[in-house]
């Protein structure tokens, strides 16, 4: 019973957070309307619902996939709703696919065990500051650097702070800092592999 209404409970908060997130585009600044549409938006969007149940790490990979999926439905909903036609299977593949990882990760770095903060510390820092990278780079043109820049500090600081708050030990620290940069490299590679893969 507790994890149906864990699910139920994440399921609800992620509708509503997608469906707010479709609101926004048309509200935030330029300079933060990213935030609304990326993939570190929607990635902390799903790690603080999991996080919010302090799952176990095998919950949260379920937690995490349900949270995703639901931001998409939700954000696919709110922009029928103001006549935007959205296909959401790209992302909600996505979040199939990611969900899990995110969910884990974020399970991980509410636990009150240190290697579990160690590695899912080291993989959030990794897509914010990924996404960051990404949009000081690949989409720099077309979008203003203060939500890129933002995110990639967080990330940073988020490396920073967790060895001094949480860890306070080398081998986790190490740990964090090898999941972190390897986290940063694969995203990356992500990122220029669906950018060179042809138009479906």
């Amino acid at each position: 019973m507790a994890l149906i209404g864990s699910v139920l409970g994440v399921a609800a908060v992620s509708l509503v957070l997608g469906a707010v997130t479709s609101w926004a585009q048309g509200l935030l600044p330029d300079a933060w309307h990213p935030l609304a549409n990326s993939p570190s938006g929607w990635a902390a969007l799903t790690a603080l619902a999991v996080m919010a149940q302090r799952p176990s790490l095998r919950r949260g990979a379920l937690l995490g996939t349900v949270s995703f999926v639901c931001l998409v439905l939700g954000y696919t909903f709110a922009s029928e709703l103001r006549g935007l036609a959205y296909d959401p299977t790209l992302w909600g593949a996505i979040g199939l696919v990611s969900g899990p990882f995110v969910g884990v990760a974020a399970a991980g770095a509410a636990s009150t065990r240190t290697m579990p903060v160690a590695l899912g510390s080291g993989v959030l820092a990794g897509v914010l500051v990924a996404d960051g990278i990404y949009g000081l780079t690949v989409v720099a043109d077309s979008t203003s650097p203060v939500y890129w820049t933002t995110v990639l500090v967080l990330g940073l600081l988020l490396v920073l702070a967790t060895p001094l708050v949480r860890l306070r030990r080398v081998a986790p620290t190490a740990v964090m800092v090898v999941t972190f940069l390897a986290a940063t490299a694969a995203l990356s590679g992500g990122y220029a592999w669906l950018n060179a893969a042809p138009p479906v």
